[in-house]
């Protein structure tokens, strides 16, 4: 049990919102159930959860000590009360996730709470598959990022040696990944190969492609086909053979097919015109190749797994089916 003494900065506030913000990590819906409760007591007595707060109150609150810790991403699962998450495919060992373009995988800089990370941990934990207090040092982790305004199939290991193994497969390009974009116009040769030279502007936050090789460029490939157009889009699969920076919006946009919605590669008036200002682009579909021992995920050996549903794709061009030939 921990007590809170209320100070003159403190009062006027209600006591729900204040406990709220003296302990960050406690979920909402598990504060107004303490409070139902009586676990979270105001002069000793249980009290309203909009009761105001007056200079002088003292409140106990029966809660568990790792609430009480200071917020930090690898606690941030603490604060998830139902974890938001839509699974592709769940075993003993790895979950596969599709992130919804807006989602964080990690925290950008500043404590938050509501990454894809978080929820695995949460969900994990929530199940008693992670017991955090009886680990030396693993946590749930994810095998892949894909950007905030992207969305796809996203890999989490549940153990050591399944992260330890996905990690060296992305490594050694055994996990073949594919993509849908909406992109401006209609490619041809209806399906190639695109393979430039991209450098990296960290500073900016941008990549660049060049024709030729320059220093500090990495080789950037992509294989994409054209699956169908209408009007002035059409929808496009790329594969990627490297994992560059932002390497299928910058290599279609010099190609001169520019991703619809893409504010930084596309362009600003044809984004306009369709009102978007996300990028079209999902990593829709995911194969574990395994040309290698895979150790004790040898049974994931050439299995294949697919997202239910795109959105621009069915929303542009009437796709609800994403079982291409």
């Amino acid at each position: 049990m921990k007590e809170l003494t209320v100070k003159e900065n403190d009062a006027g506030q209600r006591l729900d919102r204040f406990v709220g913000k003296a302990v960050p990590l406690l979920p909402e819906s598990l504060l107004q159930k303490y409070i139902r409760l009586k676990r979270i007591k105001l002069n000793g007595k249980g009290a309203k959860r909009d009761t105001r707060l007056s200079v002088g109150d003292t409140l106990q609150l029966y809660i568990n000590d790792e609430f009480f810790e200071k917020p930090r991403e690898e606690n941030s699962y603490l604060k998830v009360g139902t974890p938001r998450l839509t699974i592709v495919y769940e075993d003993e060992n790895i979950l596969l996730l599709d992130k919804k373009p807006g989602v964080l995988c990690h925290s950008a800089g500043v404590w938050d709470y509501n990454t894809l990370i978080a929820n695995v941990q949460a969900y994990m934990a929530q199940k008693g598959e992670w017991k955090p207090r009886e680990e030396n040092s693993f946590a749930p982790s994810l095998c892949n990022r894909i950007d905030r305004n992207t969305g796809g199939i996203v890999i989490a290991a549940k153990n050591a040696e399944a992260l330890r193994i996905l990690n060296g497969k992305i490594r050694d390009r055994e996990i073949e990944k594919y993509y849908l974009c909406a992109v401006s116009g209609r490619p041809k040769p209806a399906s190639g190969r695109l393979e430039d030279y991209l450098f990296k502007d960290a500073k900016k936050n941008r990549v660049f492609i060049k024709d030729r090789p320059e220093p500090g460029c990495r080789t950037a490939v992509t294989e994409y086909r054209l699956l169908c157009s209408r009007g002035p889009l059409s929808l496009v699969e790329c594969r990627l053979l490297t994992g560059r920076t932002h390497q299928i919006r910058a290599q279609m946009a010099h190609a001169g097919w520019p991703l619809l919605g893409d504010g930084k590669y596309g362009r600003e008036r044809f984004n306009r015109d369709f009102e978007e200002k996300g990028q079209a682009l999902y990593s829709y579909r995911l194969r574990f190749e395994f040309p290698t021992a895979a150790g004790m995920l040898e049974y994931l050996r050439g299995r294949e797994f697919k997202v239910e549903h795109v959105d621009f794709a069915e929303r542009y061009f009437g796709v609800t089916d994403l079982n291409f030939e």
